[in-house]
């Protein structure tokens, strides 16, 4: 039987379950996916089936497909020592037009996937859904020598694997999983969300930009469009994305022989250090990395998830939207919206309540969220974010008291602090310090948590 995430926990880590019937193999072209226990579209399975076909560019597949393991890997703020790292299989969702990989980093700042769409795909779909593949030293070893323009045939799910599992071995593998990582997982989908497409260089005006950055691997740069290029500067500028740490989009470099374009997503340029999205257009299929606001900061602590999961109404949206995901290509807010008669912004709310359980993602060249399910669940949502735990407490000790013009006070053990509302500020030393840019503070969440309350009584 086959067990997709045990319960073990320590103080920071969940211990993850990986049972797979076989090792993933590459033999001469055909490419055998290892699944573990999963979720799909007809229920758990313990090693689901979901793809067997043709990918009809085995080259960058391969590239690409390599460049998601090495960043599961990678630990790119205090490097370790190469193999001392745990494997963190990648996770794959299949949902009947295209197979996503996704997998994050070691120290939790860097979110890679790779998407295989329809046009890359020539095979049948068995069933809809995401578990965990294998991917094991001799794979990495194969996938690094596929080259030429031959096609490679896939297999994803235990079919596939029969010539490697006539002994009935079966392969596990028990790894833990920071929680900073599960919870980058969530921030993710939230701050990318927030994106917009700053710059899209072609051919090999992306790759004179990424060939010419600079070579020390921790530098941060702002990169600003200019005319069809890219340059490099110093300080932020209007039109400017924020790279933080250049070394870590080390992955895109083996893919650029097969790159048309290169797209920069980021925020709107502000005069403080962001996230940003660096996105690759392969022959049918895009490879994407998103980075956290510097190379020593992980994604866990950017607290972008917290506004919408302190409302108590989440929870129960996320329950109904919940029902109404099936693993869609793409996920349309507005037909959510109608069909589960709440609105647009509580459907927001409830995606991001979703997103902090593994069930949802954010697709920037789409502009939408997708349906998949990560191997953990939503039971461990307050554990995760225990900014949102303190701020419940201190409304459940009555700590809050709303002073009227938009403001609240709030008493704790350090002192009392004004809250305003509406700006969302705190006169904190934790607000003070950091002015928003990492989430509201635990005061903040708790003087919306006790207006939402009060406004609900008088209902």
């Amino acid at each position: 039987m086959s067990v997709w995430i045990s319960s073990v926990r320590a103080m920071t880590n969940t211990v993850q379950a990986y049972s797979y019937a076989g090792p993933s193999t590459l033999v001469g072209d055909r490419l055998g996916l290892a699944t573990s226990g999963g979720r799909t579209a007809t229920g758990l399975a313990g090693r689901p089936r979901f793809f067997s076909g043709v990918v009809t560019q085995a080259a960058p597949a391969a590239a690409a497909l390599l460049a998601v393991a090495d960043v599961a890997l990678a630990r790119y703020h205090q490097p370790r020592a190469a193999g001392s790292g745990r494997t963190r299989d990648p996770v794959i969702t299949c949902d009947g037009e295209r197979l996503r990989l996704e997998s994050f980093s070691a120290c939790g700042g860097v979110y890679a996937r790779l998407d295989l769409l329809g046009a890359a795909l020539d095979g049948e779909v068995f069933d809809r859904g995401a578990t965990n593949v294998d991917v094991n030293g001799p794979l990495r070893e194969a996938l690094a020598r596929v080259g030429g323009r031959d096609p490679l045939h896939l297999g994803v799910g235990a079919d596939e694997l029969a010539v490697t599992t006539l002994n009935g071995a079966v392969v596990e593998k028990k790894v833990p999983l920071p929680e900073r990582w599960l919870r980058g997982f969530a921030e993710v989908q939230v701050i990318a969300s927030g994106f917009d497409l700053r710059a899209e260089p072609a051919g090999m005006a992306a790759v004179r930009f990424l060939r010419g950055l600079p070579k020390k691997a921790t530098a941060g740069v702002w990169v600003v469009p200019s005319g069809r290029e890219l340059r490099v500067t110093t300080a932020p500028a209007r039109g400017a994305v924020c790279l933080a740490g250049v070394g870590r989009l080390a992955t895109l470099h083996p893919l650029l022989r097969f790159a048309t374009k290169l797209r920069v997503y980021g925020p709107a340029v502000q005069d403080q250090v962001v996230s940003s999205a660096w996105e690759l257009e392969l022959p049918g299929m895009r490879y994407t990395l998103v980075l956290s606001p510097q190379a020593w900061r992980g994604f866990s602590g950017e607290g972008a998830v917290l506004a919408d999961l302190s409302g108590d109404d989440a929870e129960a949206d996320a329950d109904v939207i919940g029902m109404l995901l099936n693993f869609e290509p793409t996920v349309e807010t507005g037909l959510l919206a109608d069909r589960s008669g709440l609105t647009p912004a509580r459907v927001r709310a409830a995606l991001t309540q979703l997103g902090t359980a593994g069930k949802v993602g954010y697709d920037l060249a789409e502009a939408g969220h997708f349906h998949r399910e990560l191997p953990y669940d939503r039971e461990h949502v307050e554990t995760l974010n225990p900014r949102l735990a303190a701020a419940r407490a201190l409304v459940a000790a009555g700590s809050v008291r709303l002073a009227g013009s938009g403001t609240a006070r709030v008493t704790t053990g350090g002192g009392v602090y004004e809250v305003g509302l509406e700006t969302g500020s705190c006169t904190c030393p934790w607000w003070f310090d950091r002015r928003g840019s990492r989430g509201p503070c635990k005061h903040v969440l708790a003087a919306r948590i006790a207006v939402h309350d009060t406004e609900g009584a008088l209902r």
